[in-house]
């Protein structure tokens, strides 16, 4: 197959730091050019990513994140190099809008947030003539209205992630410095369970500085930490020596990539039962689901008696970028043989 892949214009491919979309891109081009296809990505000109990038491309534009502007500007150079897939991806918002690409090629899109009203007439609109992926069968059954056309988890390089024994003697959080994300109730469970935290966090905007210095800084301590954003290699550093990671969502998160990066260093997790995490979390075999903060403590304290490799495995088995590659490569098929 021929395979168009559109990222964002804002990030590099692999990200260096936080990037959950651009990192899903990423490994699926490096997926698919393994498994024998022709890839073209339209991403950032300084991106590393080894599949061939549209040439010419500017680089990343952080100054430019969320403008439309930027944006279209992309996907318009993207479509015009992609006359001869026999099939786009585009991962932006705007470009399966796009009304002048090639006639007759197969888009498909995913949504990487969540069905917010504010959205659904535009995923509406989008799926009229669009193949629209899901990331979770919780996302999926908030699009209220709208067509999925496949519910596709995401997947990681689970070979690079070094399987850690968790003998740090500390519980960690790796998220953004927002409240949705529970760093505040972390700190809290971590308090009561009497187990040392270690915060790494992305704290760039005014909201999640404004978040920490009123809700987070307080509650620091010689036990309770914040590390700053961390780069791959110290997250996974991180996440290695904790005795768990403490993910106490305050909303439905479509899809918690921090969840399977911990399952992969052989990691539990200790989490809210909100949005994806039941899909990803066995309750009392890779972690604990639960719903308040003395639950929560009670979970983190019990959450070192479980097996590791048991984490790891679930990891290989369900949450691979193998697995993620040949899920897409079924849908892809199928849309290339309707035409």
């Amino acid at each position: 197959m021929r395979i168009g892949l559109i990222s964002t214009p804002w990030t590099p491919l692999p990200p260096p730091a936080y990037g959950g979309i651009e990192g899903v891109v990423d490994r699926l081009a490096r997926g698919f050019v393994a498994a024998g296809h022709e890839v073209l990505l339209a991403a950032p000109g300084d991106s590393a990513c080894p599949a061939p990038i549209i040439p010419d491309s500017p680089p990343a534009d952080v100054d430019g994140m969320g403008l439309s502007e930027v944006e279209l500007g992309h996907v318009v150079r993207a479509y015009n190099a992609m006359p001869d897939m026999d099939l786009v991806h585009d991962h932006t918002l705007c470009g399966p809008l796009y009304r002048r690409r090639p006639a007759g090629l197969p888009v498909v899109t995913t949504n990487h947030g969540p069905f917010r009203a504010q959205l659904r007439d535009i995923y509406q609109a989008m799926a009229e003539d669009v193949a629209l992926v899901a990331i979770s069968h919780h996302q999926a059954s908030t699009a209220t209205n709208v067509r999925i056309a496949r519910v596709i988890h995401h997947g990681i390089d689970v070979d690079s992630v070094p399987v850690g024994d968790g003998t740090g003697g500390y519980a960690c959080f790796l998220g953004r410095m927002n409240p949705s994300k529970g760093v505040r109730e972390a700190a809290m469970v971590a308090r009561e369970a009497g187990i040392p935290l270690r915060i790494a966090a992305k704290m760039q905007d005014k909201g999640e500085r404004e978040y920490f210095e009123c809700a987070v800084s307080p509650l620091l301590s010689s036990d309770i930490e914040y590390l700053g954003e961390l780069n791959t290699g110290e997250k996974y550093e991180l996440l290695g020596g904790a005795c768990a990671l403490l993910n106490p969502m305050q909303w439905p998160e479509p899809f918690g990539l921090v969840m399977i990066e911990a399952l992969a260093a052989g990691t539990p997790v200790v989490a809210t039962p909100a949005g994806s995490a039941t899909e990803i979390i066995d309750d009392g075999v890779t972690g604990y689901l639960r719903e308040d903060v003395p639950a929560l403590a009670a979970a983190l304290a019990e959450a070192g008696t479980l097996d590791r490799a048991a984490c790891r495995e679930v990891a290989v088995s369900r949450f691979s970028t193998e697995r993620m590659v040949s899920d897409h490569l079924d849908l892809y098929a199928e849309l290339i043989g309707r035409r």
